[in-house]
């Protein structure tokens, strides 16, 4: 997606962003994820650049200033999380000179970036993001399909106890009405 087609000035004047410029500023922006980083690399304005990207016939440009603003993005993260893993080297100072060093791992960098990776495993989930599709969302719908129907099996298993309880009740009645005894017809008896 970096490889796009730049735009061309149908009259360039000196300080047009020339089809070079633009593909240096987007590779210096997919190094950095900073957009006015690569702009001064190029010696251009944000407000030229913007312009640009906004004009008709500009949209490769565009789209590879998107792509490259996501991979420097993902460049960043990769430091960040590398970073936090290794660790950064850090100086022990005694009266004045450095004695030694020690590695900080940095435990709220790792966490922030678990989260953001993986929200639906470590909790960072906005409300806004749920949607259909967002696996929080999904876990969420099937636990809850899972409840509900649990919920209805378990009223449906009552039912059936009380017209099962009234059933027997009838019985009771209509055969006491006809002078049977109940332990006669009584399944659990074994007679009958």
């Amino acid at each position: 997606m970096l490889d796009f087609a730049p735009y061309v000035h149908v009259a360039p004047r000196r300080n047009s962003i020339t089809p070079d410029k633009q593909r240096r500023f987007i590779a210096s922006l997919a190094a950095t994820g900073i957009v006015s980083q690569a702009a001064r690399g190029i010696g251009a304005s944000m407000e030229a650049l913007y312009k640009l990207r906004h004009r008709e016939g500009a949209e490769g440009f565009a789209a590879a200033w998107d792509a490259a603003v996501e991979r420097g993005y993902s460049r960043l993260e990769d430091c960040a999380l590398e970073r936090a893993i290794a660790g950064e080297e850090r100086p022990v100072v005694s009266r004045g000179k450095v004695v030694t060093h020690w590695t900080h791992y940095n435990t709220a960098l790792l966490m922030f970036l678990l989260r953001s990776r993986r929200p639906e495993k470590y909790g960072a989930v906005k409300l806004a993001d749920l949607r259909e599709g967002h696996p929080v969302y999904e876990a969420l719908k099937a636990k809850w399909a899972a409840e509900r129907e649990a919920e209805a099996m378990a009223r449906a298993e009552e039912v059936r106890e009380s017209l099962h309880a009234r059933l027997l009740a009838m019985r009771d009645e209509v055969l006491g009405a006809r002078g049977i005894g109940q332990a006669q017809d009584d399944p659990s008896t074994g007679s009958g």
